[in-house]
């Protein structure tokens, strides 16, 4: 018998199996893992490594010195050179934010990116010199020079700010005491102002030292004023705004009439205190029958007979009107004296201004309020005075 050894049953055993059961068709949790063969990556050649590296950063300095240029032309207004300068003007009220500010600078085609502009905006405290008002900018300006065109010597945009309205048939004394009341100023410091500031329009009685020489100008609006802002700088604001109303249109009409501007604004200041605006076209054709009309048929001889001239001659006055008071010499008694006061009376707002240009064709040369709160018109004295003498006169 042969000589048995462990080793070759072991050997016979482990061959056995193999051939009786296949690596193949073993179950795949009891093969062996397999390693994966890793592919070699393919290494860039270092000089294409750096020719590409070279064309990125050239590329992006490309674009990065583009649109630093873009932007330097724009602080600078290099993109807006080569063509005259167009001036346009930007509002700021009190609600605007140094957003809303750049939007108005772009869309007015002052700035191209109101971002960068902003940015500017922060750095150099721009919000501590730009103020409200009307600006007159034009598309020369760089971001300094438009900052600088924003300037207001009556506040900035961080400035406590109060709203004020003027209603329409205020003198400019009214006028002045509601601004006081308001914080505008002193009532002192503005009457200087009135008196004796410079104003730079035509309209303005340069030679007279008189709040009179306002009168008429002061149009009545909403506004926006700083606490504590200088006296002229806020009247000037309500003259300028006066001045924004004489378009064309109404520069046309004013010819058309053979009127000044002063006269026009005198008789719409008459309109404007003797009516409640109902019927302020009716009240101008009775003060033109009187002035251009013929007087002596209808008894009144070129005066003009109104109550609100008088009183504002006699400041103060309280009370109804008596007869010492109709014997006044004062140039606003125009009982007295004919034709048209020296000024304007009160500060007319649009309508009656427009019903100056514009007043009705009639005959009425007199007229008076009833008890029903309305005026009645007549073309004759005597119609007149039954009127006055009637149960219906509310006067």
């Amino acid at each position: 018998m042969a000589e048995f050894h462990n080793s070759d049953t072991a050997s016979w055993d482990a061959g056995q199996v193999r051939r009786e059961h296949p690596a193949s068709s073993r179950p795949s949790s009891q093969r062996p893992p397999q390693r994966k063969r890793r592919r070699r990556r393919r290494r860039m050649h270092p000089l294409l490594f750096l020719l590409l590296h070279l064309i990125f950063v050239a590329l992006a300095s490309a674009l990065l010195g583009c649109a630093g240029w873009l932007l330097f032309s724009d602080f600078c207004s290099f993109n807006r050179a080569g063509s005259p300068p167009v001036e346009m003007v930007v509002e700021v009220s009190a609600e605007d934010t140094m957003d809303s500010v750049a939007e108005k600078l772009k869309a007015a085609g002052l700035i191209e990116y109101p971002w960068f502009f902003k940015l500017y905006a922060s750095i150099t405290s721009a919000e501590e010199k730009i103020g409200m008002g009307s600006h007159a900018l034009n598309t020369d300006m760089d971001y300094h020079a438009l900052v600088l065109g924003m300037r207001s010597a009556a506040g900035n945009m961080t400035a406590e700010t109060v709203q004020v309205t003027i209603p329409e048939g205020y003198t400019v004394a009214q006028i002045i005491a509601v601004l006081a009341k308001n914080g505008v100023n002193t009532e002192a410091a503005l009457t200087e102002a009135a008196q004796t500031a410079e104003f730079d329009y035509d309209f303005i009685d340069k030679e007279s030292q008189d709040i009179s020489r306002l009168e008429g100008y002061l149009f009545p609006d909403t506004y926006e004023f700083y606490v504590n802002e200088k006296p002229a700088n806020a009247l000037n604001r309500l003259l300028k705004n006066f001045n924004s109303k004489l378009d064309d249109e109404l520069l046309t009409a004013w010819e058309a009439k053979g009127y000044d501007l002063k006269k026009i604004v005198t008789i719409a200041s008459l309109i404007e205190r003797e009516t409640d605006g109902t019927d302020q076209s009716r009240i101008a054709s009775v003060i033109y029958n009187r002035l251009d009309g013929p007087g002596s048929k209808a008894g009144t001889n070129g005066l003009l007979q109104v109550d609100a001239s008088l009183l504002y001659g006699l400041p103060g006055h309280e009370g109804a009107i008596t007869q010492s008071d109709l014997e006044s010499d004062t140039p606003y008694n125009l009982y007295k004296y004919p034709g048209l006061p020296p000024t304007p009376i009160a500060n007319p707002g649009l309508a009656a201004i427009e019903a100056a240009l514009q007043p009705e064709e009639t005959s009425y040369y007199y007229y008076a309020l009833g008890k029903d709160g309305k005026h009645h018109y007549f073309e004759t004295y005597n119609e007149h005075v039954n009127f006055v003498n009637s149960a219906e006169y509310g006067g």
